[in-house]
């Protein structure tokens, strides 16, 4: 018996299932009317969750503790260093360079499109909030430039980054999820791409050319972007920057194929050969190296000094501070409510009500993002209600990964007013409510019902 089943109290499944129903609104409540910072009221519904569900006293500190560290470990060092990585990418003039080339080759007439393939890549690294507001002024100077309004322009690129942190590592949901469930984070980065490329032509280009011919927006000053960048009088060439981002990508990938060569038996996974080589393919070595390679060819080579590197990348971490401990916060919950025993709980309602597992997957994460807004924290702690009812089935593989992208589906699903991402497109783009509500609301529906529809046909054709 493990100690997260010792630690589950004998309460009975609906009672369980009502605490967690008010956990969930006690967050909601918390953090949208009371105004409280998401992760204070995550500590705060996790820590009287665990007493209310009557984990022993002496092991509640422990599960908190533990669900913060083991979430918060890979989690760290990827935000961490993709923050890194995409603030030298930004600060050399790259991003600039890689947009004005695109909109070259793809010739003005598909700017949206060119606008969008870049924001496919810079969203790889970049963060949803950080790579829109170093996409804006792009944005805002095509969309002046070239007119038909913004949001023909800004759709495509506010969905790009949706999609890409929605279902890619290194962002910190899918990354969480996958831990948790114990897939592997190359075979997700891969299905991932695969799921998130056609979703965002869909959802996110199509739907915003479309959109954007109904819905002519004004483009607000340039300024309305937050604070700009300098720009570069010789930024890097656009091919540098797209192998400095698909650098860990290939790394990511030596590790599983290197699965794949142990799972046919040629190679021997207690090697030490082996071992060191998937060590150096780990995810957090892939992207330190990407960083370092990015501080050479964006920095030194181009005669930035030692100092003014490390400024830059110090300056990159502060913002994902909040990023980072929400997301540990998001796996502390997740560890209480498994350690209450309300996983098993939920994962033996739904199969009392005949549910496939991979449906109730996206079902419970779309119900955690309309409850309290945060895709990263609906993503985890859907992927910690249903690790053990997943667990139990021996899902692995191909399948297991499908069903981490089904999470990511259902978590970006239904965006609305307790978003903090729909207060921020709203407001770069000058759009009320409603404006926003049939815009943005709509976009992140579309991306979540598209994702899920590929995602089940791949766990189907597994």
């Amino acid at each position: 018996m493990n100690a997260a089943a010792a630690a589950a109290p004998a309460l009975g499944a609906g009672p369980l299932l009502m605490i967690a129903a008010v956990a969930i609104l006690a967050l909601l409540v918390l953090i949208i009317y009371l105004r409280v910072h998401a992760f204070v009221a995550l500590v705060l519904v996790s820590l009287v969750t665990a007493f209310a569900t009557g984990v022993a006293p002496g092991k509640v500190i422990d599960t908190l503790v533990n669900g913060f560290g083991a979430t918060l470990g890979p989690v760290a060092l990827l935000v961490g260093f993709g923050a890194m990585l995409g603030r030298l990418v930004e600060v050399s003039g790259g991003a600039q360079a890689l947009a004005d080339d695109l909109i070259r080759f793809f010739g003005e007439k598909r700017a949206p499109l060119a606008l969008g393939v870049a924001s496919l890549i810079f969203g790889f690294p970049i963060f949803f909030d950080a790579g829109l507001v170093v996409m804006l002024p792009i944005v805002f100077s095509v969309a002046r430039r070239l007119g038909g309004g913004l949001l023909r322009y800004g759709i495509p690129v506010a969905g790009a980054f949706s999609v890409m942190h929605v279902f890619v590592p290194p962002h910190p949901g899918p990354v969480a999820s996958t831990e948790l469930l114990k897939a592997d984070v190359g075979l997700v980065t891969l299905l991932g791409l695969a799921i998130a490329i056609p979703t965002w032509y869909v959802t996110s280009y199509l739907y915003g050319v479309w959109i954007g011919r109904r819905i002519v927006l004004p483009v607000p000053d340039l300024l309305a972007g937050g604070p700009q960048e300098e720009r570069k009088a010789n930024p890097p060439k656009s091919s540098t920057v797209v192998w400095l981002l698909l650098l860990p990508l290939a790394i990511i990938f030596v590790n599983t194929g290197l699965n794949g060569l142990r799972s046919m038996g040629l190679a021997d996974g207690d090697a030490t050969w082996f071992q060191v080589a998937r060590a150096l393919g780990a995810t957090p070595v892939a992207l330190l190296v990407a960083v370092l390679v990015a501080s050479y060819v964006l920095g030194v080579r181009r005669g930035e000094s030692a100092q003014t590197i490390e400024k830059l990348i110090d300056g990159a971490l502060g913002p994902v501070c909040a990023v980072i401990l929400i997301t540990g916060a998001g796996g502390m919950f997740g560890a209480v409510l498994r350690a209450s025993g309300i996983g098993d709980a939920l994962a033996g309602a739904l199969n009392g009500m005949g549910l496939h597992i991979f449906i109730a997957a996206y079902v419970i994460a779309t119900a955690l993002r309309v409850a309290q807004g945060s895709a990263t924290v609906a993503l985890i702690t859907a992927a910690g209600l249903v690790q053990p009812a997943v667990s139990a089935a021996g899902y692995e593989g191909v399948q297991l990964a499908a069903i981490v992208l089904a999470l990511a589906a259902g978590s970006v699903t239904l965006s609305h007013v307790n978003d903090s991402g729909f207060w921020l497109v709203g407001r770069f783009y000058e759009m009320d409510v409603k404006t926003t509500l049939k815009t943005w609301t709509v976009l992140e529906t579309l991306i979540g019902v598209m994702g899920f529809a590929l995602a089940g046909l791949i766990f189907v054709l597994a």
